[in-house]
Parts: C-alpha cells; sequence; structure tokens
C-alpha cells in the first residue's frame, strides 16, 4: 500500500513537470515566469484536450444514434471552447 502511494506521489511529479516544460515550450518562456492567469489556461486547454479525446473515443464505440448525436454536440462545443481558449 504505501508503495502505491510513493508510486502516485512520483506519477504525479512527473506529470507536474511535464505540464511546466510544455508550458515553457507553448509560450517561449520557461513555466516558472508563466502568469497564474497563463497557467489556468493552459491547465484549463489541456483539460479540454483531454475531454475532446474522450469524446472522439466514445463516438468510435457509440452504437445508439441518440447517443452518436449527443457525443457529436459535445464534440462540438469542446471544440468551440479550445479554439477560444488557444
Amino acid at each position: 500500500m504505501k508503495g502505491e502511494a510513493m508510486a502516485r506521489g512520483w506519477e504525479s511529479k512527473a506529470v507536474e513537470s511535464q505540464l511546466e516544460e510544455r508550458e515553457g515550450r507553448e509560450t517561449g518562456r520557461p513555466a516558472l515566469e508563466l502568469s497564474p492567469e497563463e497557467r489556468a489556461r493552459l491547465a484549463r486547454l489541456d483539460s479540454l484536450k483531454l475531454s475532446r479525446a474522450r469524446t472522439l473515443e466514445q463516438l468510435e464505440r457509440a452504437a445508439s444514434p441518440a447517443h452518436r448525436a449527443m457525443l457529436k454536440r459535445t464534440l462540438l462545443a469542446l471544440e468551440k471552447e479550445i479554439n477560444g481558449a488557444e
């Protein structure tokens, strides 16, 4: 149990490090120099892109026409929000 918690801790640090690295590449500035607003915007954009990827996966597997229609509406809304956040 303790090993699992430690593994999650290391995993969390690795993800945090990757986010900081990516943020620095996207803005051309090191992540530590980003304003709280910029960091929040980039975190929101990451979240939206992950939601979009999950929605696309679900759409590929969806069989019901009603479910597919709902997923397509969700996808359009996510893409609109991503475009506004970029």
